[in-house]
C-alpha cells in the first residue's frame, strides 16, 4: 500500500497559469506529500498553488535557476519534512499525471530494486494544434524496457538519487539524461513502462519556440558531450557530430565547393533535399502522420541545434554566464 510517507511529489514551474492548475488538480486527494517550487513567476503561481492547498517554495531569484536546480531544491524540501520517503516523482508544471501512475510506478520499483528511475508514456495534450507539438507527441514515444534515461517526468527511487548527489544545478537542458548516466555508472538501471505517465501541454504554435527548443536541445547535446562523451558511455557524441556536420560541415562544403567549382559545385546543396526525401520515406513507413513536414523540419532542425552547440563552445571558451534558453 502507498502511505504518504513513501512517496513524495515535485512539481516544478516557471510561469504556467492553468497549467499549473491543472497539473496539481490531477495530484489532489491521492494522499502524497506534494511541494511546487517556483522560478520567478510573474503570474500568481504561487497563490494558486497555495490556494490550491500545495506547499510552495521559491527560488531564490539572486542566484542562477535551472530546472535541475529547481528538482534539487524541491527533494531537499521533502527529505527534510520526511526522512522516510522511498520515491520521489518528479513533474513538469505544464503537465497533468494520470491517476494510476504513481501507483504504477511504486509497484515496478518495489519489485525491481536494482531500478532507480521509471517513467511512462508521456502524451502531447494537442498533438493537433500544431506540427510542433505533434513532433512532441512523437519525440516521447520511447522503447519500452530498459533504457539509457528518462524524460523530466519520472518517478526515483531516492536512495539512488542521494547516492549521486541529484541533477547538477548548472545545467540548462539535458539534466535528466546526465543523471541517468550517473546512476547507471553507478550499477543502477533505468526503465520505461508501457503505461500512461503525464499528459503535456508543449503550447508551442510558432516556428520561434520550435527553433529556440532546437537550440536549447544542441547546447544540450554539446554539454552531454563534454561530461560523458569519453568511452565507453559517449554520451550525446552522436547527436552532436551530426548537428555539427548537417548543421556546419555540409554547409562550408558547399559554399567552398561553390566558391572554387563555379557553378558545379553547388550541386553539393542536392544532399538536403535528398535527405529530406530518405526522412520523409522513413516516417512514411513508420506511419508517422505528415511525413513530408516532419522531415522538413527534422533537417531544418540540424542548424538550430547547431547554434545551440556553437552557443555551449562560446559560453566556455569565453568563460560567459550560463543562460536559460527558454521557448514558453
Amino acid at each position: 500500500m502507498i502511505t504518504q510517507s513513501k512517496v513524495g511529489i515535485v512539481v516544478i514551474g516557471r510561469n504556467e497559469g492553468q497549467r499549473l492548475v491543472r497539473c496539481l488538480q490531477s495530484l489532489s486527494g491521492q494522499g502524497y506529500v506534494v511541494v511546487y517550487v517556483d522560478s520567478g513567476s510573474t503570474d500568481n503561481s504561487m497563490g494558486e498553488a497555495a490556494r490550491l492547498g500545495v506547499e510552495t517554495l521559491a527560488l531564490d531569484m539572486k542566484l542562477p535557476f535551472t530546472a535541475a536546480r529547481a528538482r534539487n531544491a524541491g527533494f531537499q524540501y521533502l527529505m527534510q519534512s520526511s526522512s522516510m520517503l522511498e520515491y520521489v516523482q518528479f513533474v513538469d508544471g505544464d503537465c497533468e499525471v494520470i491517476s494510476d501512475w504513481v501507483s504504477k510506478g511504486v509497484d515496478f520499483l518495489d519489485m525491481h530494486q536494482n531500478v532507480a528511475v521509471v517513467s511512462g508514456r508521456c502524451r502531447e495534450r494537442y498533438p493537433e494544434q500544431s506540427v510542433f507539438n505533434l513532433m512532441c507527441d512523437i519525440e516521447w514515444n520511447t522503447p519500452i524496457g530498459e533504457t539509457k534515461a528518462s524524460g523530466g517526468n519520472t518517478l526515483i527511487r531516492t536512495l539512488a538519487f542521494q547516492s549521486v548527489g541529484g541533477f547538477r544545478n548548472q545545467l540548462i537542458a539535458g539534466e535528466e539524461p546526465e543523471l541517468c548516466v550517473r546512476l547507471r555508472s553507478a550499477g543502477w538501471k533505468i526503465w520505461r513502462l508501457d503505461a500512461e505517465m503525464v499528459l503535456h501541454d508543449a503550447a508551442m504554435t510558432k516556428f520561434s519556440q520550435w527553433w529556440k527548443r532546437n537550440i536549447r536541445g544542441g547546447y544540450a547535446f554539446a554539454e552531454g558531450a563534454y561530461l560523458h562523451g569519453a568511452l565507453p558511455e559517449r554520451h550525446w557524441v552522436k547527436e552532436s557530430r551530426r548537428a555539427l556536420i548537417w548543421g556546419l560541415a555540409i554547409p562550408t562544403i558547399i559554399i567552398l565547393a561553390g566558391i572554387f567549382c563555379w557553378p558545379y559545385g553547388l550541386l553539393a546543396a542536392l544532399i538536403y533535399p535528398l535527405q529530406l526525401c530518405r526522412l520523409a520515406l522513413k516516417n512514411k513507413k513508420e506511419l508517422k502522420p505528415h511525413p513530408w513536414a516532419i522531415a522538413s523540419f527534422n533537417v531544418l532542425g540540424k542548424f538550430a541545434e547547431m547554434c545551440g552547440q556553437l552557443r555551449f563552445y562560446y559560453q566556455c571558451l569565453f568563460g560567459r554566464a550560463i543562460q536559460l534558453i527558454e521557448y514558453k
